[in-house]
């Protein structure tokens, strides 16, 4: 189950569809990444937007995927713009609703 729904979260985030992504974070969600740290889900979205916003399309593909307890590891390839590939590690984890709490993303 958590596995299908951090594909639906890479998969949403593919599409740029920053609505249905809102619908899978917790309002509580932080982010946590090589660039940039942030609590509260709107302040998650809005620095999701700020990468939507910046890129013509972002395309998320999922090398390999693991689920320990609340949590999805996943190794990805994601390509901005059809030319830059970056290579990141994802840790998403869920609270107990199935909304995600936490998102750590580490490029490899």
């Amino acid at each position: 189950m958590l596995k299908t729904l951090a594909k639906k979260y890479f998969n949403l985030f593919s599409k740029k569809s920053i609505g249905r992504i809102a619908e899978m974070l917790s309002e509580n969600v932080a982010l946590n990444d090589w660039e940039v740290a942030c609590l509260g889900k709107k302040e998650v979205l809005s620095v999701t937007q700020s990468i939507f916003d910046n890129v013509e399309s972002i395309d998320i593909k999922i090398i390999n995927i693991y689920r320990e307890g609340n949590s999805v590891i996943a190794e990805l390839n994601i390509v901005i713009n059809n030319s830059t590939m970056e290579s990141v590690l994802d840790i998403i984890t869920f609270d107990d609703n199935k909304k995600i709490i936490n998102i750590n993303a580490y490029k490899q």
